[in-house]
């Protein structure tokens, strides 16, 4: 279920928005404001969450929005829903197999505009060994100089950040015995530009 994730997954492309200002610039997402959830049904009776603590992404951002592209990598082993019992069984062999599989991937392969601050990130989302394309629906929510950058030597600087959604079928993915139903991913994160 996780794996749709990223992935967006993932989604970092969304940043591409961020215009000429920001033209040819490689951004890295800062790990204490990126977040990965995801949620599934419980047998049609309740909506439960997860989330993924360790993700790391890097976004090319071009000229051309539409020739930006992002990688993100996330740490299967750091799934975390609030209850060991059921973390430790999402990262077994029944579903994630996180010895075996550690890392969750998405790798963009295409951008597209749909509106002033929001675009479609199609990419290769790999979970479990397997790879499935995904679309990210993402929205930029800020490009430029951080706001706290005036008082906070840390956030100085160029930064961008979005919002992403996606949803997956985890079995596509050979994870879970059993259907729960798509598993939606969202993705929060801001992007300090590399130095």
């Amino acid at each position: 279920m996780l794996k749709n994730k990223l992935t967006g997954a993932v989604a970092l492309s969304t940043v591409l928005l961020a215009g000429s200002a920001l033209a040819d610039a490689t951004f890295k997402t800062d790990q204490g404001h990126t977040e990965v959830f995801f949620s599934w049904s419980h047998a049609g009776v309740s909506i439960q969450t997860g989330e993924f603590e360790v993700a790391e992404g890097t976004l090319e951002l071009a000229d051309d929005l539409e020739k930006s592209s992002i990688e993100v990598a996330i740490d299967a082993n750091s799934l975390s829903s609030g209850f060991g019992p059921l973390d430790e069984h999402l990262k077994s062999a029944d579903f994630l197999e996180v010895e075996t599989y550690p890392e969750i991937t998405f790798k963009s392969t295409s951008v597209k505009k749909t509106g002033d601050t929001s675009m479609d990130v199609v990419g290769d989302l790999t979970i479990h060994g397997v790879t499935n394309e995904v679309t990210l629906n993402a929205e930029m929510t800020h490009k430029g100089p951080h706001p706290l950058g005036k008082a906070i030597e840390y956030y100085q600087g160029e930064w961008v950040a979005f919002s992403a959604t996606t949803e997956i079928d985890h079995q596509s993915f050979d994870v879970g015995g059993f259907s729960t139903g798509p598993i939606t991913i969202t993705i929060n994160t801001e992007m300090k530009e590399a130095e």
